[in-house]
C-alpha cells in the first residue's frame, strides 16, 4: 500500500509510533524514525531488524527548528524525497492546573504543537516541489470531548486538529493531504503498567468492550498515507471503540 513512500515518522521509537514504523515498513515504505535520544533510536532499529524489518532514524531536537531542518535535508540528500511526515511524538498531563507548573505547560505545548509546525514546515517545501505529500497528526479522543484534568494535554490536541484542517486547506492546491487520526485508551507500555483495578473500569467504558491495541491505531494511519484516501484531506479520523472520556 505504500511502496517505496520515504516516510519520517517523530516519536517512533516506542508505543503507537513503532508501530506504526512497522506497519508501514511491512506494507513497502522506507521508514525513518525520530526519536528523542540516540539510544533509544538505535534501540528501536534494533528491535525492527529483528523482524526483518530495515529502517532508518535520527534524534533531532523537536524543540530547535534549526535542528530539524538540517535533519531533513540529510534525509533528502540520501532519499531524495519524503512522501509521507507522521506527527506523532508528544506527552500527556493529568494534573489538576493548580498543580501543574509553567515548566510543564511549556514542555507539552512545545512537543505537542509547536514541534508539529516545525516539522511540517521543514518538510513541506520538498512535498511542494513534488506536488504530492501525505502529512498525518497524532490527535487523540480529548480532543474531541476534553478531560476531567490536565488541560494542557487537550488543549495541545485541540491545536493539533486546529493545524490539520487549516492545513489541509493551504495545502490541497499543492497535491499534499493533511489528516489526524484520533486514538482513545490504547494498550500501550503506560497503559499495560496500570494496576487491574485501573485498567478494568476503562475496559468497560468502551462500548467496543476492549482496549484498543498500538495495531488499531497503526492500521487507521496506514489507510490514510495509502491512496485508498486519495480524497480524503482534514479530517480528523476517532479510533477510540466509541469511548467517551
Amino acid at each position: 500500500m505504500l511502496d517505496q513512500k520515504v516516510t519520517i515518522i517523530t516519536g517512533g521509537t516506542r508505543g503507537i509510533g513503532l508501530e506504526i514504523a512497522r506497519t508501514f515498513a511491512k506494507n513497502g515504505a522506507t521508514v525513518i524514525i525520530f526519536g528523542s535520544r540516540e539510544a533509544t533510536v538505535k534501540k528501536a532499529l534494533a528491535n525492527l531488524k529483528t523482524e526483518g524489518i530495515d529502517a532508518d532514524g535520527y534524534w533531532p531536537d523537536l524543540n530547535n527548528y534549526n535542528d530539524i531542518e538540517s535533519t531533513i535535508k540529510k534525509i533528502i540528500d540520501q532519499y531524495h524525497t519524503i512522501n509521507i511526515l507522521v506527527n506523532n511524538a508528544g506527552i500527556s498531563a493529568s494534573k489538576p492546573i493548580d498543580e501543574t507548573t509553567p515548566e510543564e505547560i511549556d514542555q507539552i505545548l512545545n512537543l505537542n504543537v509547536r514541534a508539529v509546525l516545525y516539522t511540517t514546515k521543514a518538510v513541506v517545501p520538498y512535498m511542494k516541489q513534488a506536488k504530492n505529500g501525505t502529512i498525518l497528526n497524532t490527535s487523540s479522543m480529548v480532543s474531541i470531548y476534553g478531560q476531567p484534568a490536565g488541560v494542557a494535554y487537550p488543549a495541545s490536541k485541540f491545536a493539533v486538529n486546529g493545524i490539520t484542517k487549516s492545513l489541509s486547506r493551504e495545502l490541497a492546491p499543492f497535491g499534499i493531504r493533511v489528516n489526524a487520526v484520533a486514538p482513545g485508551i490504547t494498550n500501550t507500555d503506560m497503559v499495560a503498567n496500570l494496576p487491574k483495578e485501573t485498567i478494568e473500569p476503562l475496559r468497560k467504558s468502551i462500548p467496543l468492550g476492549r482496549i484498543g491495541e498500538p495495531k488499531d491505531i497503526a492500521n487507521a494511519f496506514l489507510f490514510l498515507a495509502s491512496d485508498m484516501a486519495s480524497y480524503i484531506t482534514g479530517e480528523i479520523l476517532q479510533v477510540d471503540g466509541a469511548a467517551r472520556c
